[in-house]
């Protein structure tokens, strides 16, 4: 019995010992810093839209702990080609560069220009206009689960004309809002609806929408190209965790670098009006 007891626990040792992983360090390479542009220049409705942020950082490895990549001592400035006015946006030594005197004009096309470090990069948009929200509606049938509340926004579609949207909806205390795109192809010149409802989660209560929970809705009016951009964005990001999903590719935006073409920008330029509401869960 004490042969089988110790042969028994020189076994248990030896796989114990078998089994151990080993600490394997693994050498993630690493690109070299690029500049993020983050220029979104959008005008509410009611609004003079002359108040104006652009925001300049760099990018970081993905392990990298480090919070402060803002970007200072560059030159910004946006001009509208179809009047020559250049407008010219104050560094404010955090990353941010702001203009209280932009004059927005619906079909106009703006370039905008950043020179850092030398180099001098560039993109252009065309400021499109959108229709208001009209009055939401919530309700239990409109979306996919007919126990949990959802609501549905609407706006009329320009007729004889592409139009192309962008809808965020963010939950008062979310971290993170939802976005989606649109497009008229199909409903040219019609009143457009749109629902959206959290899913239910048996664990969380909190999870759907329920009686006094506020969303914030913001409709964009967007261009062809950003539209495409950013409904790119969005695909990858919600197939993220799927086995049987495109592996992500990376997606370049319209800030292109004319000294450096291969030394590009991450981020975009938008030149937008948006409507907004706020909605209360009855």
């Amino acid at each position: 019995m004490i042969k089988y007891i110790k042969l028994a626990t020189l076994l248990v040792i030896l796989i114990t010992f078998i089994s151990c992983d080993d600490k394997i360090d693994v050498d993630v390479p690493e690109a070299a810093p690029r500049l993020v542009i983050e220029a979104s220049l959008d005008w509410e409705k009611g609004t003079t839209g002359n108040n104006q942020t652009i925001k300049l950082s760099t990018s970081t490895p993905y392990f990298e702990t480090t919070l402060n990549t803002s970007v200072i001592g560059a030159t910004v400035s946006v001009r509208n080609n179809n009047s020559n006015v250049v407008y010219n946006f104050t560094d404010q030594n955090d990353g941010n560069y702001t203009i209280d005197n932009f004059v927005p004009v619906f079909n106009n096309s703006y370039t905008l220009t950043v020179l850092h470090e030398g180099e001098t990069y560039t993109a252009t948009e065309t400021l499109m206009a959108v229709s208001p929200i009209m009055n939401p509606t919530q309700s239990l049938e409109g979306g996919f689960d007919d126990e949990v509340l959802d609501v549905t926004i609407f706006f009329d579609d320009p007729a004889d004309e592409e139009n192309f949207y962008m809808i965020r909806v963010k939950e008062e205390g979310d971290l993170l809002a939802y976005l989606e795109t649109q497009s008229d192809e199909f409903t040219n010149g019609n009143v457009q609806e749109e629902f959206f409802e959290e899913e239910r989660d048996d664990e969380d209560e909190t999870a759907e929408y329920n009686p006094g929970d506020v969303v914030n809705i913001k409709l964009y009016g967007i261009s062809q190209r950003y539209y495409n951009y950013i409904s790119l964005l969005i695909e990858q990001y919600d197939s993220g965790g799927d086995p049987f999903a495109v592996t992500p590719a990376e997606i370049r935006g319209n800030c292109i670098n004319q000294t450096n073409e291969a030394n590009y920008a991450f981020g975009y330029f938008r030149v937008t009006e948006f409507d907004q509401i706020d909605y209360t869960f009855q």
